[in-house]
């Protein structure tokens, strides 16, 4: 029996670790000292560590001082709202019900913090003017994800932040599935705190960043140490952090060419299950990022069709993939549409890397299931 061959197609879930990157990483692990020993091997490892951090901060426009290496963006977004939580009694925080879990499970649990919910409409954007009525006088933080990770939904960052910028609340963005999708400098945006994963822009997992914004306090998550200039303790991951800079390189650097070629195979996708008679929803088709697109099925379930779908080899979603393996029904197509809708509807997130002929391939085994249902 002749196997499929794999077509990946849930890249916005992780990407695989890129040559390059991987090339780079072994070229820096001589360097194995502690960044923080003042003897030469850990100066010299501290030297490849603020070379990494200038390499990010020239490539987004910021300061190399604003940039804090973590795991990854949920602890990003954790240290964000716990340092709020700690500096405030009984903050008041706004965010919206498509966040992100790392953001939503926090504010669950943290007795300390009292927040809010800012509306949205059938595509998932913001009100802008419902989020300007909800700010109160103990209002300390509004979180908004950049790009939502179930839908591409682009939110009016820049917006928001013209908003709030002659306030006292503080803004944090949560930028995981933004970088090398759509714009990102910081020198035009008035953000406090961004979130930053690698694993998305071809690092390994277990690397992320934070950027903080000069003037933006912060109470640290991580105590036990003086590292990241007392923002972060830790030896510092120098391999990794060295692998997340070459990511945001080329991330910044082949940005149109990157988002042409999601776009153009996005399109594609699209009209292969048009030109198949394959019926379908889209779940947000305005203002989206390029690499994903999310689309309801009528005619089957979310955990039948990816049955299916991994039986021939075609990998994707049902929606974000930090549910442990498991299939729930979506909470940010539940909250734009409804729990039915929601049980029928999937991811499919691609990169630059992804062919024709993938997306061709896709496109035909949706079909085939599709035939087999009716």
């Amino acid at each position: 029996m002749q196997e499929n061959t794999p077509i990946y197609l849930d890249y916005a879930a992780t990407n695989p670790l890129d040559r390059e990157i991987l090339s780079k990483m072994m070229m820096v692990s001589t360097h194995y000292g502690n960044p923080s020993s003042i003897h030469k091997i850990g100066k010299n490892a501290k030297t490849r560590l603020e070379r990494a951090r200038e390499l990010i901060a020239d490539n987004i426009m910021t300061d190399p001082n604003e940039i804090v290496f973590t795991s990854g963006a949920t602890e990003s977004n954790n240290t964000v709202l716990e340092s709020v939580s700690r500096a405030h009694k009984n903050a008041h925080i706004i965010t919206t019900k498509l966040e992100h879990k790392s953001i939503l499970e926090t504010l669950e649990q943290d007795k300390n913090i009292e927040f809010s919910f800012v509306d949205t409409d059938s595509e998932g954007l913001i009100n802008i003017d419902d989020l300007k009525s909800k700010i109160k006088d103990n209002t300390k933080l509004v979180t908004i994800h950049y790009v939502n990770n179930e839908t591409g939904t682009i939110q009016p960052v820049k917006e928001i932040g013209e908003l709030l910028k002659d306030t006292d609340v503080l803004f944090h963005v949560d930028a995981a599935q933004a970088l090398g999708h759509v714009p990102l400098v910081m020198s035009e945006l008035d953000v406090d705190y961004m979130s930053i994963s690698g694993h998305k822009i071809g690092a390994p997992k277990g690397i992320g960043l934070l950027y903080i914004k000069n003037g933006s306090k912060l109470n640290p998550l991580m105590y036990g140490g003086e590292q990241e200039r007392g923002r972060r303790a830790g030896t510092e991951n120098l391999i990794y952090a060295h692998a997340i800079s070459v990511g945001v390189r080329k991330a910044v650097r082949d940005f149109d060419e990157r988002s042409t070629t999601e776009q153009r195979l996005k399109e594609l996708f699209l009209s292969e299950l048009d030109s198949l008679g394959v019926p379908y929803e889209l779940n947000a088709s305005k203002k989206v990022s390029p690499h994903i697109v999310n689309i309801y099925l009528p005619f089957v379930t979310t955990d039948i069709m990816l049955t299916r779908l991994d039986l021939k080899d075609v990998y994707v979603s049902g929606g974000s993939a930090c549910n442990a393996g498991t299939v729930q029904p979506s909470h940010v197509i539940t909250e734009m549409y409804d729990e039915k809708r929601a049980n029928q509807s999937i991811r499919v997130s691609l990169n630059y890397m992804t062919t024709e002929d993938e997306i061709k391939g896709a496109a035909q085994v949706f079909s085939e299931i599709f035939e087999s249902l009716k």
